[in-house]
Formats: structure tokens, C-alpha cells, sequence
């Protein structure tokens, strides 16, 4: 249905400056330095401990700029010596790898080894194997409380779009279908409203899933924007009686795909000036 290069993180940044991926980076940056800090103080916050070797002194905060945009972090500071995390450095890629993490957790639930590989990857030191397990559960609780929230008010106009990424199954990589909802609502603020994973994207799934939209609270829908996927339409039309529109992104695409290499330059040129033309006459 959709290109096979587009990808999860795409589909995720088409919430309004990517709020949602940026607040789960933010998040988990910010719990794994809590992590590496009670590993250095020999104790949690606030704890009572005879194994205590140092003390929290406050806070810094430090803006950190990531693909999912800026996060604002508070860095621990102690009595003794001093802390910075290592995924500050410069020319660090930690971010990038604590996105696809995050993304993870969308598809199939965050693992112990992920985390346990994040933290590497991070070069952070001293984080134990039961506080990585903790983290992998606080995430997943965060995730999965966004994306079974009720949703309130109307929201005229819904986005859905897919995309198949790999995935392990009971020991093997299988390919799965990631369906992503984002709407507008009448203040004209855009979310992502739910995910979901199946085998494919047969109308079955399309149906079950904007059905447990409906459920959360999904009303008010005036018009569906989306590739031409049957199954896809025909699931708009049973649960959410709503308009449909076919999306231009998707349209160019599978327009390109028959233009050839030698054409694709010319039939991109007529398809910008036949929108162009089409906006100036609406204008008169």
C-alpha cells in the first residue's frame, strides 16, 4: 500500500513538531541519568542508604536538539565532583539511537536487551540489569497509556497511512503492517490518535482499528485522507461514514513509479504547475 522507505519515524513526526516522540526522548534521557546518578551516589533519590558515597546537589537544565526536535533536560549535579552525561558529548549519535528505541516500543514493546544496548550506546556506565528492566516498563507504560487515552472533542479531519517494518517473532523476522492515525481537531491541532500492528493491511484490520478509535472517543470526523487502499476505504466508509480523499503525497508516488527514470522530472514539473494553475483559478 504505502512505499516501504517511508519510515516509522515519519509516520510518528506528523503530530504537530513531533510532540509525542520528542516528549518519549525527553523522558527516557532524562530517566536514564536519574539511573546513572543513583549508581554513582550508591543510593535513589531521596533514600536512606549506608552504601552512600555522594550526594545530589539540584539541577541544571540544559535544551538538548534532537531530530524530534528540543528537549529540554534537567541534569542531576552532585555535592561531590561533578556529573554530565556522556550522550551530550559532541558529535555523539545517542539520540538517534534512543529514537529507534522508542519506535520499538510502538511495534512490539521495548526489550531488556534494547535498553541494555541504548545504555551502551549512550556511554553510560554503572546502570544495573533490574534498572534497566525498570525503565523498559516505565516506557512501555507511557506509550501505552498515550495510545489507549480517551479522546475528546471532534476531529474533522483524519490522516491514515502505513507503513511494514521488521520485527522478531517467536525467533524469526516477519514483516508487519504499523497503521498510524493523526487528526486534526477543531482548534486545528494535530495528534497522533492510535497505532496498531497486524500481519497486514487487510480491511479487517483497518475495521478493528478505527473501531477502537470510535471507542476511545473518535467523533466528529468529516473527511479521511489516505492512499487508495480498498480495504482502507472501505473500513472508512462502515465505521466512520466520513468523506475520503485520496492523499497527493501517495498519489505522486504511484505516478511516479510509471513515469520511468527519464520521466519523473518532466511529470513532477506538470504535476507542480497543474496545482499551481488549479490554486491560481480558485483564487479568481
Amino acid at each position: 500500500m504505502t512505499d516501504k522507505m517511508m519510515s516509522l519515524r515519519t509516520l510518528l513526526e506528523k503530530s504537530a513538531d513531533a510532540d509525542l516522540l520528542r516528549e518519549m526522548v525527553g523522558f527516557a534521557a532524562q530517566r536514564l541519568m536519574e539511573l546513572e546518578v543513583e549508581s554513582l551516589t550508591g543510593a535513589a533519590h531521596g533514600e536512606r542508604s549506608a552504601d552512600r558515597i555522594n550526594h545530589r546537589n539540584g539541577y541544571r537544565d540544559r535544551d538538548w536538539e534532537t531530530r524530534a526536535g528540543t528537549v529540554e533536560l534537567r541534569i542531576p549535579k552532585l555535592r561531590k565532583g561533578s556529573y554530565f552525561p556522556a550522550f551530550l558529548e559532541p558529535r555523539r549519535m545517542a539520540e538517534k539511537a534512543l529514537a529507534a528505541v522508542i519506535q520499538e516500543v510502538y511495534v512490539q514493546g521495548v526489550s531488556t536487551r534494547s535498553v541494555d544496548e541504548l545504555v551502551k550506546a549512550m556511554g553510560m556506565t554503572g546502570i544495573s540489569k533490574s534498572q534497566v528492566s525498570r525503565l523498559c516498563s516505565e516506557i512501555d507504560d507511557k506509550i501505552g497509556a498515550f495510545l489507549d487515552r480517551p479522546l475528546e472533542g471532534d476531529w474533522p479531519y483524519l490522516w491514515l497511512d502505513a507503513t511494514y517494518v521488521k520485527v522478531r517473532q517467536n525467533g524469526r523476522i516477519v514483516s508487519v503492517a504499523v497503521i498510524v492515525a493523526v487528526a486534526v481537531n477543531s482548534d486545528g491541532r494535530r495528534e497522533v490518535l492510535g497505532m496498531a500492528v497486524g500481519a497486514s493491511e487487510a480491511e479487517t484490520f483497518w475495521t478493528a482499528f478505527l473501531r477502537t478509535l470510535a471507542r476511545r472517543g473518535l467523533r466528529g470526523v468529516k473527511q479521511v485522507i489516505s492512499d487508495a487502499h480498498e480495504g482502507l476505504k472501505a473500513a472508512v466508509a462502515k465505521v466512520l461514514h466520513a468523506s475520503w480523499q485520496r492523499c497527493r503525497v501517495h498519489f505522486m508516488r504511484n505516478v511516479l513509479a510509471h513515469a520511468g527514470k527519464q520521466g519523473r522530472r518532466v511529470v513532477a514539473r506538470l504535476h507542480r504547475h497543474c496545482i499551481c494553475s488549479g490554486g491560481c483559478r480558485n483564487r479568481s
